[in-house]
């Protein structure tokens, strides 16, 4: 057992006692007021209500401990919701960048695939993107916000082989669906503007085998039908030029219905034409009537809430009271009308918070430790149990746990995770001078990676340069930046700026590794598209 507020349970006596001492204190009152109205009023009113005083300090002293919060015991909780499993297939290939529609085919398969998502909340989706080749991006999951993370990234440049594979990605989208063992219908929704490059009799025989798995199969088209250059662009949007083939040519490109069409007859599916407005309302609306299995999830809550228990007795010893006392009714109905107010101020709480708020990080590690070995908080449990371990120096135990935190399918601990695996990587770097390069390139990774969940968190990026500068020499020099501070808790407030340096100065340091980001950006944009591409074959 254990209370939110020890301090109420220890004032619980004090306060039932001051309460009995004024409810007698205003029953001698009334006393000495009836016997001045004649002899027989005092002695009728000493009979009665003797023992109000008391009645009043228990429950007085029972609402306190109330207030305490007390909790104990464990309770888990199992619901069961309706759900099945679909798979969203993405064209990647250079041709979905074509700008035949607003703001290009693959923009607004983005704008569906997202809509799609949030009307099938509750449901196990999928994601996969295939070009040349087909690559599984998110295996099924319900978290719809680690889904959007990943659609919003999405980008040819992702793959490493070009052209169109509607054959590998029917392929792998219904191996997928197949290595689920439920019993709720599967779906497979591909987008893509049908410029396929293999052979279309493979992509059909794909869908056939679909067909055949009972595997229901959505083809959603995207683009125009008049052919259209394919635009190169920077990281800023600036048009570089326009795609060539190995001859030189510029290439131009148009939605193929024929290929999608003879693909949805073979797999007995449905083609959601590329002139629909809402794509995703239609997708909804085909997949509202499949069949849904129930998904059993069970929640575990350690320490409940039991401040109920003092109310009610409380209530009680004045309900109690009130069959001997004409005007007790009105204390009762008073309390009853606080009560609820009393209880809904106790919410639950991380046993590890209040020894991290008071600075006792060995105990706030143990605690975070034992919740997320029993199950209980999630991955926010490993991200408070490393930061606390971080906060310790084991640096070996922060590694590990931070690790676990990482692979967290929430964009928001995923980046806190990674900052303070950084930051991990920075301070071995100072202790360790054998192995201080490798150190720092593990940082720079570590911060790359959180950027790209955070473009604009000014912590992330002031480290990354951190890790980027040569270390000072033994002894320091003077008005070099020190290391940062670990962020409190993954709060993920950014260290300060070190006093030795001007705003100026930060901001230009800033400025200088937005701009090497930029180029970087454009290196790799200009190497994975060039203008001649020397491959052989069609690659868009």
């Amino acid at each position: 057992m254990r209370f939110d507020a020890p301090w109420f349970l220890l004032a619980a006596p004090a306060v039932g006692v001051l309460i009995g001492i004024l409810a007698w204190w205003a029953r001698r009152a009334r006393l000495r007021r009836a016997s001045h109205w004649s002899g027989e009023l005092h002695r009728t009113a000493r009979r009665e209500n003797r023992l109000t005083w008391l009645a009043a300090g228990c429950a007085a002293a029972a609402v306190t401990v109330a207030l305490a919060g007390p909790r104990w015991g464990r309770r888990v909780v199992e619901s069961t919701t309706p759900a099945l499993d679909l798979v969203v297939a993405v064209d990647l290939s250079k041709s979905m960048l074509a700008e035949d529609v607003d703001p290009s085919r693959l923009g607004r398969a983005q704008q569906q695939i997202r809509r799609l998502l949030h009307d099938v909340a509750g449901d196990r989706v999928g994601l996969i993107g295939f070009a040349g080749r087909s690559y599984i991006l998110a295996p099924l999951t319900a978290d719809g916000s680690a889904l959007n993370l990943i659609v919003d990234a999405l980008h040819p440049d992702q793959l490493s082989a070009g052209g169109t594979s509607l054959a590998a990605a029917l392929r792998q989208g219904r191996e997928l669906l197949l290595a689920s063992d439920r019993v709720a219908d599967r779906v497979l929704v591909l987008f893509t503007d049908g410029e396929a490059q293999d052979s279309l009799a493979g992509a059909v025989a794909e869908a056939e085998q679909i067909r055949r798995d009972g595997v229901r199969l959505v083809l959603v088209a995207e683009g125009g039908a008049t052919p259209v250059p394919i635009p190169l662009r920077n990281p800023e949007g600036t048009l570089l030029g326009y795609h060539e083939d190995e001859n030189g040519v510029e290439v131009r490109t148009w939605r193929r219905d024929n290929i999608l069409t003879a693909i949805a007859d073979a797999g007995q599916g449905v083609f959601v034409a590329a002139p629909l407005e809402d794509q995703a309302g239609a997708v909804r609306d085909l997949i509202a009537g499949f069949k849904r299995a129930p998904v059993r999830t069970a929640t575990t809550r350690d320490e409940l809430p039991r401040a109920w228990i003092p109310i009610l007795v409380g209530l009680a010893t004045l309900l109690l009271h009130a069959v001997t006392r004409r005007t007790a009714a009105l204390a009762a109905v008073l309390l009853a009308i606080a009560a609820p107010s009393a209880l809904g101020a106790q919410g639950p709480r991380n046993p590890g918070d209040a020894a991290w708020r008071a600075g006792r990080f060995a105990d706030a590690a143990r605690e975070y430790l034992g919740m997320a070995r029993r199950g209980t908080g999630g991955d926010t449990t490993w991200l408070n149990a490393g930061t606390a371990l971080l906060a310790l120096d084991r640096d070996a135990e922060a590694h590990d746990v931070l690790e676990r935190a990482a692979r967290s399918l929430d964009p928001e601990i995923r980046f806190r995770a990674l900052y303070n695996l950084g930051l991990l990587a920075l301070r071995l770097a100072v202790r360790d001078s054998s192995n201080r390069e490798e150190h720092l390139a593990d940082a720079r990774t570590r911060y790359r990676e959180a950027l790209l969940l955070r473009p604009d968190d000014a912590g992330a990026k002031w480290n990354l340069e951190l890790a980027a500068v040569p270390p000072p020499p033994p002894g320091g020099a003077e008005g070099s930046p020190p290391p940062p501070s670990p962020q409190q808790g993954g709060s993920g407030t950014p260290p300060p700026t070190p006093p030795s340096l001007t705003r100026a100065q930060a901001e230009q340091l800033l400025q200088s590794i937005a701009a090497e980001e930029r180029r970087t950006r454009e290196e790799l944009t200009r190497r994975a598209a060039p203008f001649r591409d020397t491959r052989r074959g069609r690659d868009w």
